[in-house]
């Protein structure tokens, strides 16, 4: 089992507030779990926050991504980190208003109904990758920190 990330690793891996992820679990956007006080969020709701957040960004509102992640939950059954990470790509299309799910190059499923404008892409899988990349880069950095200290005091 992977080690769980507290929501300062969350907020320095994603650029997400510290705010706005509490303000995610109190609306049980994404909901993470919990040792007394503090909130453990799994490689799931990771890529969960820094998939909302790239939405965010391209100015889609809470409500209308909170649609998204139940269309995937319930069309799939499986979290969004779950969906993604098998050997099939799947990339969100969107138009700037409507959101669309490519499954394959044949199949393309309207997640918020109705457009007819061209589609600008979102690859999840590239960006679940990017999360993992970053996680592993600050993981090496820190091993290597804590290394040189023990050095250090060694020496001392």
């Amino acid at each position: 089992m992977q080690q769980p990330f507290t929501s300062r690793d969350v907020v320095a891996l994603t650029g997400i507030t510290p705010r706005q992820l509490q303000w995610w679990d109190e609306r049980r956007i994404v909901v993470p779990a919990r040792q007394g006080h503090r909130r453990l969020y799994s490689m799931e709701d990771l890529a969960e926050v820094a998939v909302i957040c790239e939405l965010r960004q391209r100015g889609f509102s809470l409500q209308r991504v909170r649609k998204v992640m139940r269309f995937l939950q319930r069309e799939f059954g499986k979290r969004l980190a779950e969906t993604v990470s098998g050997a099939s790509e799947y990339h969100l299309l969107t138009d700037g208003k409507t959101l669309y799910l490519e499954t394959s190059p044949r199949q393309i499923v309207d997640i918020l109904k109705n457009a007819r404008q061209p589609m600008l892409t979102i690859c999840l899988s590239d960006t679940v990758r990017q999360v993992r990349a970053e996680m592993r880069a600050k993981q090496s950095s820190s091993a290597n920190t804590s290394g040189s200290l023990r050095k250090v005091r060694q020496a001392s």
